[in-house]
């Protein structure tokens, strides 16, 4: 067994095979993030074109503007000073070479314009000597208008169409690029879900392997910190689990072998009984060791059936406020003279003062006895069992010391678990089932104290019984 725990442990491959589904399926973690690494791409490349349009048709009315108030400026410059002679071929040919550019020019001359279509306010303007800049409606259509004074109630207006249909440009001029960025927001979104969730699907093949018994599987623990708290938290419980699992088959080995010698026993004294070999003279001696290991049989199912019990939520407990004085002192009676017929000296030591506590005395005497039967089973004749009651601050200490083979420093780790003593000497020397000590451990567990074993000065064992107060 110790060979099947020790060899080398299987690595689930990098990418395992999905696990059978059961029950209703549900969208996969991938398939999520790559649908929300879609929509983020989707959302970051619609604000972008939001965003990006409106700054473009703004920076192009700008440069229009510009360009316009630029056009205006010089015409101004050229014309300063000769509009009251009316307009002359030169107005005329910048007039006609501003009109293939699509600019209309509108003459002030005395605060008239020379056409009509302005508003009253920008003439007025010009004619007091300021200068317009405007985005207005003439003839139905959105224009620039820039306008100069050129002198006393003269100037010039420059129109050109407003820039209008410049987001669709922009648009045609970027959606391209933005198509692709969209599509590298979607590829990468599906990568790094398939990347972030490819240590879930190893974690959830693993689970489903120790589900169905493997315990030798394993899963890498890789990064996030996240997923490798997973990975870790999988090989820890196929770990325990082996370790869990190896015991128990240990414990009903032990306890198996623990039935089969009580029974053997009963078995070849009952044929020898049943084929008239025993004589009548050793019917008596016979009836009396078939008795006691029928009582060790008893003894055994009991304890398995306390275990059984000790982690149920019913687990019965009477607690009221006890004086543990009389409880230890009454364990002198009942186990002297058991003590006396294996030649064992027992010595029970209580405070001269009332111990009172909020307990179970059933339970705090059940515990007392276990730890008295499971000393005396290996304590050799003539060393001594103490049992001794004291107070430490508001807590109660039970003390059973004896003087027989004790533990080892290794021996006090594993002391309270089931079978793991029997194990580790059976065949080396006496040991129990390896159930009373667990059992004691429990029940002390369940009335809120501690318990731990110690080494004891009479040379054996001591186990340490903390009740709080």
């Amino acid at each position: 067994m110790r060979d099947e725990l020790t060899r080398p442990l299987a690595v689930l491959p990098s990418d395992p095979p999905t696990a059978a589904p059961t029950g209703k399926r549900h969208a996969g973690l991938a398939t999520r993030a790559a649908i929300a690494g879609a929509a983020v791409a989707f959302i970051s490349v619609l604000v972008t074109a939001l965003a990006a349009i409106p700054i473009a048709v703004k920076s192009a009315d700008t440069r229009a503007r510009q360009a316009l108030a630029q056009e205006a400026q010089l015409v101004a410059e050229i014309l300063k000073g000769r509009l009251d002679k009316g307009r002359t071929a030169d107005e005329d040919r910048i007039a006609n070479q501003l009109r293939k550019r699509d600019i209309e020019v509108v003459l002030i001359t005395n605060g008239t314009p020379d056409r009509a279509g302005l508003p009253d306010t920008v003439v007025r303007r010009i004619a007091n000597g300021n200068a317009v800049s405007q985005r207005l409606m003439l003839d139905g259509r959105l224009r620039l208008v820039e306008g100069r004074p050129v002198g006393p109630k003269d100037g010039v207006v420059l129109t050109s169409p407003a820039a209008t249909g410049a987001g669709v440009a922009v648009f045609r001029s970027t959606w391209l690029p933005l198509v692709a960025g969209l599509l590298a927001g979607v590829l990468a979104g599906v990568l790094l879900a398939r990347r972030l969730t490819r240590p879930l699907r190893n974690a959830a093949v693993a689970a489903a392997r120790i589900r169905a018994g493997d315990r030798t599987v394993r899963v890498p623990v890789e990064s996030p910190q996240e997923i490798a708290d997973v990975g870790l938290a999988l090989n820890e419980l196929a770990s325990a689990l082996a370790v869990s699992e190896a015991r128990q088959r240990e414990f009903l080995l032990s306890i198996s072998h623990e039935l089969k010698t009580p029974l053997t026993t009963l078995r070849g004294y009952a044929e020898a009984l049943a084929d008239g070999v025993v004589r009548d003279a050793e019917t008596a001696p016979v009836g009396t060791t078939m008795l006691a290991e029928a009582d060790h049989l008893a003894r055994l199912i009991d304890d398995l059936l306390a275990l059984a019990r000790l982690d149920a939520v019913d687990f019965p407990l009477q607690t009221a406020t006890v004086d543990l004085v009389p409880v230890i002192g009454a364990v002198r009676d009942a186990w002297q003279p058991r003590c006396t017929a294996h030649g064992v000296p027992l010595k029970v030591v209580t405070p001269g003062e009332p111990l009172v506590l909020h307990t179970d005395a059933g339970r705090v005497r059940q515990v007392v006895d276990g730890l008295l039967e499971n000393a005396l089973r290996v304590v050799p004749p003539g060393r001594p069992i103490v049992v001794a009651l004291g107070r430490v601050g508001r807590a109660a200490v039970v003390e059973v010391r004896d003087g027989g083979p004790g533990f080892t420093d290794d021996d006090l780790a594993v002391a309270f678990e089931r079978g793991a003593l029997h194990e580790r000497y059976r065949g080396v020397r006496k040991v129990g089932s390896g159930l009373g000590l667990a059992l004691a451990a429990g029940l002390v567990r369940r009335l809120g104290g501690t318990i731990r074993a110690a080494h004891a000065p009479e040379g054996g064992a001591a186990l340490i019984v903390t009740l709080p107060g």
